[in-house]
Formats: structure tokens, C-alpha cells, sequence
């Protein structure tokens, strides 16, 4: 980008100035910005000409002053050069402190992305941040860096040169080379976003380049499992203890509404007896730290009580003896063969159960609904609603039979 870059000296005068002779400084000026610096020299106003940022004078001693100020003069384009070479950022001060040999720090994208994932592999260890979140940023981490060698044929760069158009090279470079959808490429872009947005925090940058970008999304279909779906995984008969154990807890997320991380850690003592004298489940969510509480329905309290004697539950206060996240997969796809539900099962699509078929479908209001999943936007919980082509049926039934009479 070309930048406009000017010098001039002026004698600067101080407030309480009368008479006698003023410090020279040198203006600094890039792009409109300006920076001063002293000259380290003083000069009578009457032998100053202004227009030429010289002494007045013929004589000798006025020679080697009028030099001495151009030196300081040629140094500062030099810096400026020296700049441009490097394809370094002007500005005022990136130009003073290259003439002063000072550097300026500087501070690149690669190095805020792995501070924030080595700050936030310390949180996770504490429980304030998933894992999975951790592997999304370190994920962005691998892709902003093949990103720079494909774009830039450079391993890192100066985050202060992350403008509109290196956001729209990405974007274009996780569409294409990394094949991501636009759900996909939008995340990883959110999650630079918040990168950038901690830079600014910390003052290594002074203007946010995401501003007035717009962020793309597309609605996707969620799949969540019908009132028969979950009848047929409910009353399957499993030859094998692990199938069945894996089947009674992804049956309580989808009778609970909740995660996989949530049901691993959920105590014998979160399960107490609320204000209508049932069962009710209390506890905090893992990934937003908000407060749940869920009456607990027949079919969840009978799984809790097939499992209350269990070894495992005993010796370590849980409610549930759950299985690694990876091998609950790996069952849960056996099951749905096994059950002829042909969809993928997972927590997530337990979770859409909840929000669905359990609750929403049977007239329980949304507002219920959200507080019972943990959700700190009702939004969050609306996008369960748009799905339910069979609730809006059920809601139009009535007024299906007013305009029956009227058009008969």
C-alpha cells in the first residue's frame, strides 16, 4: 500500500518562552499521523527560516549546523526505506524507532493463536473450556498457517497486515483447499475473530479488521428421532452387556436433554427431590456453566435405578457408568443398525430428541424447554422449533376445522 511521508523541522517553543533560543524538533509525519523528535539542537528565532527547516547564514559554523540537521534528516529516510524493503508497516513510530535503532515489537497472528491455545489448554484442565473447543483452535492454528505458506509462502505474519482481504483469502482458501462447507469455514472464521478481538485488547492492534464483515451461514436439516424411533431403540433386546448399557445412556440424554460430558459427571447427589415431592435432576452445565434442573421422567428414573448398585457408580459418586466418548460412538452405530433406525446416533441428535419429540412436541412451552436444556438464549432453543413440521400441523389443527366450516 503506498503511504505519504514527509519531514520538517520547527523550532518549538515552550509556554513559558520570551526570549532566546528554541529546541528544534523534527516532524515526523506518516499518512497524516504525526510523530516528533528532538534534534538535540537550538536556534534564535530571528536566524530560523521555517520554509527551508534551515539556520539562516553563510558562515561556517551555520554550514556544519544546517548538515548536521540533514543527517538527522537522511537517517529518517533511510528508516523509511529500509521499511519499505521489508515490507514492514509504516507509521510514525515504526520509523523513529528504526532511526533510533529501537524496534518496535511486533506481534504476529501465529503467535496470538498459540498464547490463546496454550491459555486455554490450561482452562481446560480446570473445566472452564471443552475439549473439543481446544481442538477447534488448534485446528484454525494449522489451518492459518498453511493458509500463509499457500498465500504468502511465509510461516507467520504481522497481525497488524490481517485486513478484509486476507479474511476473504481465507475464507476462499477453506472453501477450496481444505474443502469446508460454509457452516465449517464460518466457525473457523468466528474463532479468528476472536483472536484478533484479543489483540486489540492487548493493544497490538488498533482497529479490528473484522468490522462490517459478514459472516455466512446456511441452514442445515438436524436430524432428531421420532416418537417410533425411540420406541424401537427403547424396546430392542440386546445380546450384550455393553450395547445395552450404551443404549440406556444415550436414552437418558434423549429423556434428560442432556450432553455427553454432562451425563459423565452427573452424582448420585445431583438427583434429589424437588418441590412437587418427584425426582428432579440439578446440576450445572459443563460447556456454559449454567444452572439445569430437569424433572426426571419414568423412563429416566428407571434407568438410574438399574444402575444405582453398580460397582463403578458406588466407588466413584456417579449416576451412570458411562463409556469413553469415542467407544459410546462406536456402540451407538451398532444399535442403530441393530434397531433399524437409519440415522446417525450421537449426543447431539439425543439432545434434538429432547427438545423435540419429548418435550416440545407434547406441549411442553419453550421457555421450560430452554431452561431445562441450559440454553442462555431462548434463540438457541427456537432452532429446535423450526424443525417441527409436525407441530406446526398440530397448532394449525384447530383453525383446519374453523375455516372447514366456513368454506362449507
Amino acid at each position: 500500500m503506498k503511504t505519504t511521508f514527509s519531514l520538517l523541522f520547527y523550532l518549538k517553543k515552550p509556554k513559558d518562552y520570551t526570549t532566546g533560543a528554541a529546541p528544534i524538533y523534527l516532524r515526523i509525519t506518516v499518512d497524516g499521523k504525526r510523530a516528533e523528535l528532538s534534534a538535540g539542537r537550538e536556534c534564535e528565532p530571528e536566524l530560523w527560516n521555517s520554509k527551508t527547516g534551515h539556520m539562516r547564514g553563510i558562515k561556517e559554523e551555520t554550514k556544519i549546523f544546517n548538515a548536521y540537521l540533514d543527517k538527522i534528516k537522511a537517517g529518517l529516510n533511510a528508516a523509511y526505506t529500509s521499511l519499505c524493503l521489508q515490507d514492514e508497516e509504516i507509521t510514525t513510530e515504526n520509523v523513529k524507532c528504526k532511526y533510533l535503532g529501537k524496534a518496535e515489537k511486533s506481534h504476529t497472528i501465529c503467535e496470538a493463536i498459540k498464547i490463546h491455545n496454550k491459555n486455554m489448554e490450561a482452562l481446560v484442565g480446570k473445566e472452564d473450556y471443552a475439549e473439543g473447543t481446544l481442538k477447534r483452535f488448534e485446528v484454525l492454528e494449522r489451518h492459518v498457517k498453511d493458509y500463509l505458506l499457500f498465500k504468502y509462502q511465509k510461516t507467520d505474519l504481522n497481525i497488524r497486515n490481517v485486513d478484509h482481504d486476507f479474511i476473504d483469502g481465507f475464507d476462499f482458501y477453506l472453501h477450496t483447499s481444505k474443502d469446508n462447507g460454509t457452516n465449517t469455514a464460518s466457525k473457523h472464521l468466528k474463532n479468528l475473530g476472536k483472536i484478533v478481538r484479543i489483540c486489540m485488547k492487548n493493544k497490538w492492534i488498533n482497529s479490528d479488521p473484522f468490522f462490517g464483515y459478514k459472516l455466512k451461514s446456511k441452514l442445515v436439516h438436524r436430524e432428531y428421532l421420532t416418537k417410533e424411533e425411540l420406541q424401537c431403540i427403547a424396546n430392542k433386546i440386546f445380546t450384550t452387556a455393553r450395547l445395552s448399557q450404551v443404549r440406556d445412556f444415550f436414552l437418558f440424554s434423549c429423556y434428560t436433554g442432556l450432553s455427553y460430558a454432562d451425563v459423565q459427571k452427573l452424582k448420585l447427589s445431583d438427583i434429589r427431590i424437588g418441590n412437587d415431592g418427584e425426582k428432579w435432576l440439578f446440576g450445572y452445565r459443563k460447556k456454559t456453566g449454567t444452572r439445569v434442573a430437569v424433572p426426571l421422567l419414568p423412563v429416566a428414573r428407571d434407568i438410574l435405578d438399574r444402575y444405582k448398585d453398580h460397582p463403578f457408580c458406588i466407588n466413584h459418586d456417579r449416576a451412570l457408568p458411562v463409556s469413553s466418548n469415542q467407544k459410546m460412538n462406536e456402540y451407538l452405530a451398532e444399535i442403530a443398525v441393530l434397531s433399524n433406525v437409519p440415522k446417525v446416533l450421537g449426543n447431539r441428535i439425543a439432545k434434538r430428541t429432547f427438545a423435540t419429540t419429548v418435550t416440545l412436541l407434547n406441549g411442553v412451552p419453550i421457555e421450560s424447554v430452554s431452561k431445562m436444556m441450559g440454553h442462555t438464549n431462548i434463540r438457541t432453543t427456537q432452532l429446535y422449533a423450526k424443525m417441527l413440521d409436525e407441530k406446526v400441523g398440530k397448532d394449525m389443527a384447530p383453525l383446519m376445522e374453523q375455516f372447514i366450516n366456513v368454506a362449507s
